[in-house]
């Protein structure tokens, strides 16, 4: 399996290099058709330098999705075996839901009366997220709101092309990249959609439909 690494503010030594290859080994053992893992490390100071830290980045790529998982510590190598840690447990729990999925064959069925989805532990948002979501009502805390000059700042912009998939295959894809939440097109309604994580292994569902509907909202 090939390993790319980069530095962002930071040197890659040889050492890290070595240790990289050390962990991508026991990747490899998880995922054994796994093709290549990037390794981004990324280095950050703040308040004048008097604190920094490291963040790894990993992303693993192959036959099937796309694996990532990312870690920060006071260190690289720290912050390495965090990551790495993460990454295998996110193979392993995926492992165990295919294995699952051979002996235990579900699926999920839309009861159009009741608007439930049955054969998937996955709940719909309630009217109230909703509308908390549609009126931008939702509070966002940062831990940061004290500082002194502070201003709540989108500081990073992803966009990704549209994936259509159902929605127990999102769910799937979100434990995949370690996220609390996965965007995706919903092939049973052609609706964008994204899936959240609940309390312990529940999840959540919101969908757009293609045109605001107010009087829903405000009902």
């Amino acid at each position: 399996m090939e390993t790319s690494i980069v530095g962002v503010g930071v040197g890659i030594t040889d050492r890290f290099r070595s240790v990289v290859e050390e962990k991508a080994a026991r990747i490899e053992h998880l995922a054994p058709r796994a093709q290549r893992v990037d390794v981004k490390v990324t280095h950050r100071a703040y308040h004048n330098g008097r604190m920094e830290d490291d963040t790894v980045e990993l992303t693993m790529n192959g036959r099937g999705p796309v694996v990532r998982a990312e870690a920060t510590e006071g260190d690289k190598f720290a912050a390495l075996d965090l990551a790495v840690d993460k990454l295998c447990e996110q193979l392993r729990r995926a492992k165990d839901k295919r294995v699952d999925a051979r002996n235990h064959p579900r699926g999920a069925k839309f009861e159009k009366g009741s608007g439930s989805l049955q054969g998937i532990d996955v709940q719909p948002a309630s009217l109230d997220v909703l509308r908390a979501v549609a009126t931008g009502e939702i509070p966002i805390a940062t831990g940061n709101e004290e500082e002194v000059g502070y201003t709540p700042v989108v500081i990073r912009t992803k966009k990704f092309r549209p994936e259509w998939m159902s929605v127990e295959e999102a769910v799937d894809r979100m434990e995949l990249v370690g996220h609390d939440f996965f965007l995706f097109i919903d092939v049973r309604t052609d609706h964008p959609s994204v899936v959240y994580r609940r309390k312990g292994w529940d999840y959540g569902v919101i969908s757009l439909t293609t045109q605001a509907q107010p009087e829903e909202l405000a009902s």
